[in-house]
Order: structure tokens, then sequence, then C-alpha cells
């Protein structure tokens, strides 16, 4: 009832995929030699982020045949993957999205459900959004996937806790914006408190794998960390820079927790529902993508 969880907290150079390929195989034989079960690699770690007209010529498939994912499915059977990639569907839309491999497969792709589009984000004029929020089963544990603004709203964690998801895996390149008195970032304290809130409310694991380095004027900032079911702090990369970590996981402790804080027991999801239907049906929420 343990696993030991990786991640790497890598920069990336922007479009050039045949790179960040190479640099994932390096941190994957890495992590194999390390023992670790799964490892997590930040949002759009084969592209880099602000990709804009480049975003068709970076786009990938998740299949055997793909000529990049070929390589990642390959080293999926030394250990489970969750990388970062632009999808093309069937229709030519292109989606920010994570694609979890194992044992050679693919398991589950999660695309981003929600765009920023405001201030310094121009995701929604680029990529198609996602809309779908699921659970998904693991050799280790149920999980469930998340990117970067997907976990700022509250209810994309919520339902997949209600799905099943025991263990929340979030990843993102979070630009750094605002300090605070510490001196702390504001995205690295407001990112943070809300993962420690998460792992506490919902009694699960979250993972957050972050990227750093610069690309087109932003700051990523790194700083990833794995919370458990009490809302401890399990392990935290350094901000700024590049980092491998790794962290044994007691899956034992989701019990442990949830006898004393059944929570998850007195969730009161048909009242949600209700509650949601009467609200959407009065038009006092708004309803749209």
């Amino acid at each position: 009832m343990k696993m030991r969880l990786g991640m790497a907290q890598i920069d990336t150079k922007l479009g050039v995929v045949d790179a960040n390929l190479q640099k994932h195989l390096e941190y994957i034989e890495k992590a194999h030699k390390d023992g670790a079960d799964l490892l997590m690699f930040p949002e759009l770690s084969l592209t880099g982020y602000v990709l804009q007209d480049l975003v068709p010529a970076v786009a990938h498939h998740p299949a055997p045949d793909d000529p990049v994912f070929k390589e990642l499915f390959k080293a999926s059977h030394n250990l489970d993957l969750l990388v970062g990639f632009v999808e093309e569907d069937e229709r030519n839309r292109f989606y920010i999205a994570d694609a979890y491999l194992s044992k050679g497969k693919l398991v589950h792709v999660h695309r981003k459900v929600y765009l920023p589009t405001y201030g310094l984000f121009d995701e929604g004029r680029f990529f198609a959004w996602g809309d779908t929020t699921q659970a998904f089963d693991t050799q280790f544990e149920r999980a469930g996937v998340l990117i970067c603004e997907d976990f700022w709203h509250i209810a994309p964690p919520y339902l997949l806790w209600l799905d099943g998801a025991d263990l929340l895996l979030f990843t993102s390149a979070s630009p750094g914006r605002g300090l605070t008195a510490a001196p702390q970032l504001s995205t690295s304290m407001w990112v943070e408190s809300i993962n420690r809130a998460y792992a506490s409310i919902f009694t699960s694991f979250v993972a957050h794998c972050n990227r750093v380095g610069f690309e087109d004027g932003l700051h990523f900032w790194g700083g990833s960390t794995v919370y458990d079911p009490d809302g401890n702090c399990l392990v935290k990369a350094p901000y700024d820079e590049e980092a491998y970590l790794t962290v044994e996981l007691d899956l034992n402790q989701l019990h442990r927790t949830r006898a004393r804080l059944p929570l998850l027991r007195d969730e009161r999801t048909a009242m949600v529902q209700r509650e949601l239907n009467r609200i959407l049906s009065n038009g006092h929420s708004n309803s749209g993508k």
C-alpha cells in the first residue's frame, strides 16, 4: 500500500518537441533507477507554453505509432508517466492535454477545461476547451488529473473526489505574479494554499508539478509540492530551478484520515445536485462553457 511518486520540475524549449522529449527520457531513466512508480511532468512539458501560431506544428496523438509518443509508451513499461502535450483530435481541434501512460498503454487523457484568456493569458485564442472531468483507475489508486486553471476552480477537484479519485495530480505552467510581504510570489502562495486546502477538504493526496524557466517574458516559478490527506506538505521542490524529487506515499493514510474525519462519507451529493438544478433554472449562475 505504498507508492513512490516522482516529479520532474523542468524547463522546456518552446516549440522544440524533440529536445523536450530527450529531456523527458533522461528524467524517466533517472526515475526508473530511483525506483519511482509514477513520474509527473508539468503542463505542456513536451512543447513549451507560449505557443500561439506554433500550436498545429507541435500537436501529437497519444498513440504507439506517433513518433514522439512511441518513445514514451516504450518507457512506460518501467514506470507510469504523466506528460503534458498539445493534442489534435480527429476534427483538427487542438487541446492543452495531459496523458497518463502505463505498461505501454494509454490509460487516460485530460483536456484542459478552463482556458484563461485574461491579463497575460491568451489560451482561448489558440485552443479548444475540454468538457469532461473524470477519474480513472491506476495500478495504485484511482486518480484524477487537472491542468493549471482547472484547479483554481472548485468544481473539477470536487467532481474528481466524488468520482473516486484519491490521488489528485495537478500540472501547471504557472507564471509568477506579485509579491507578498514574506517575500514570496503571490501566485505561489495562492497555489500552495489551495492545494493544501484540497488535500484537507477532500482527505486525498494532492501532487502538483509546476514548470520553471523563462519564456517570452513569463517567469515560471516551480515550487512543486505533494500534500497528504491531512494537509501536511510531504515534499517541496525549490523555486526557480529545475529539480527532480521523489516521495513515498503511504496509501493506508487514506483509511486512517477518513476514519478520523469522514467528510467523504457525509457528503450530500443528492442535495448538491438538487441545489445546482435550482440555481441553474433560476438563472443565478453562469451556466455557459
